[in-house]
């Protein structure tokens, strides 16, 4: 009579086992990366800031060289909640779901703003089409579509 050992049954109990980061396709598993990497900036540029003149930061249309206006902290701040929607991605936190589709609607939001409104309200006049909302709105649909999957999913 054959014994299992208690390594055999942790190993076939996990067989069936799936990780809510699979439901994340290729394209986005990259973004979080590189938003991972955009919310350690967020971090480390108001710091750079207190020593370089000029930092040159934008996303969504908001442009600015000063870190330590309007414009500039929210730039920081937006970095900040990509990364820790990014983070909550990655490590299949239970609320990333929900960070990431307000991350999304916030962008377009954004992205609509500068391109819609911006250029009635500003002194400079000039009209530009935000292509990063060729990547937020598959990004919105992608995740409104894999939510459901991911909040009855249990974490590795």
């Amino acid at each position: 009579m054959e014994e299992k050992s208690s390594f055999e049954e942790f190993e076939n109990s996990n067989k069936n086992f799936s990780r809510r980061r699979e439901l994340l396709p290729l394209w986005i598993k990259i973004f979080t990366w590189i938003f991972l990497i955009f919310g350690i900036l967020g971090i480390i540029i108001p710091i750079l800031a207190l020593f370089i003149e000029n930092v040159e930061i934008s996303l969504y249309g908001l442009e600015t060289t000063e870190v330590y206006s309007p414009t500039g902290i929210l730039v920081v701040v937006l970095f900040l909640f990509k990364g820790i929607t990014a983070f909550g991605l990655w490590f299949e936190k239970d609320w990333a779901p929900k960070f990431a589709i307000f991350d999304a609607l916030l962008g377009i939001a954004i992205c609509g703003y500068m391109m819609l409104v911006n250029p009635f309200v500003s002194e400079s006049r000039t009209f530009s089409i935000r292509l990063e909302l060729i990547a937020l709105i598959p990004y919105l649909l992608k995740i409104q579509k894999i939510q459901r999957t991911w909040e009855n999913m249990e974490k590795l």
